[in-house]
């Protein structure tokens, strides 16, 4: 069933019947006086969409972007018309009428709205678009707009993480050896050292041998630790503009009004 909180969303959609197929155009809709729930809708239909057809609410669904009403469209089409647009008054009659074309009980519809007001069951067009545009059935209307409710949600934008792996790159290092290398010296004999040239034999043969030793570079390698890495998270605040589109309503007066101020 169609709430009063759907009215909005109703008005100017498409109305299709029980079979998928587009009757026409929700134009109107109506409350009942007693319950304050949407009681009919009026769709605009004809090839022209100059003729409004009562269509009952208490079955009808807003799916999406259009109403689905639980009748077809030849029958909402031949259904008794009432001239809104000229304020034509909607009698009991002429709404006991609806309700039996439709196969809708009277009796049990009289029931769910209580006890019909002095004035009779049904409202007048007139009565009935003021409810509906209004939201109230004194002399004055209600103005609303809609007003943007920001706010922000948090999603999931990436992921980041460590990753340790090696790599190999070749190193030089420039290291220092040594090396022994022989010599022959020659000294003359002097009283300082004759002793010891005439300690051995006169005439003989003889080798002596000098080791040489010599310096090579050795690599040995030892893991050093460098630095600790991890991973940390920062919240960063940025402005962005949001935009929508809002609905707000305006009332114009026509007619003859005259100017009210205070008197000087």
């Amino acid at each position: 069933m169609i709430t009063r909180e759907q009215i909005p969303m109703v008005l100017n959609h498409p109305v299709f019947d029980t079979m998928g197929h587009r009757v026409g155009e929700a134009k109107h809709v109506f409350l009942d006086e007693m319950t304050n729930r949407p009681e009919w809708l009026c769709v605009r239909t004809g090839l022209f969409g100059t003729r409004e057809t009562f269509v009952p609410l208490q079955d009808a669904e807003f799916v999406q972007d259009h109403v689905e009403v639980p009748y077809d469209r030849e029958r909402i089409k031949d259904a008794p018309c009432v001239d809104v647009e000229a304020g034509g008054h909607l009698s009991p009659d002429q709404e006991r009428d609806l309700y039996r074309y439709y196969g809708i009980d009277w009796g049990q519809a009289w029931q769910q709205a209580n006890e019909p007001t002095p004035g009779g069951w049904a409202h007048t067009a007139g009565e009935r678009e003021r409810e509906r545009m209004g939201g109230a059935t004194d002399e004055a209307m209600t103005r609303s707009e809609e007003q943007l409710q920001v706010g922000t949600e948090r999603y999931e934008t990436g992921r980041a993480r460590l990753r340790k792996y090696v790599v190999t790159e070749e190193q030089q290092v420039s290291v220092p050896i040594s090396r022994e290398e022989a010599r022959v010296e020659r000294e003359p004999i002097t009283d300082a050292n004759r002793d010891a040239a005439l300690s051995g034999p006169e005439i003989s043969e003889a080798e002596h041998e000098v080791v040489l030793h010599a310096e090579r570079p050795t690599v040995s390698k030892t893991t050093v630790p460098k630095e600790r890495v991890r991973l940390t998270k920062e919240e960063v605040t940025d402005e962005e503009v949001v935009s929508e589109e809002v609905r707000k309503e305006r009332i114009e007066a026509e007619g003859d009004i005259g100017e009210s101020g205070s008197a000087s």
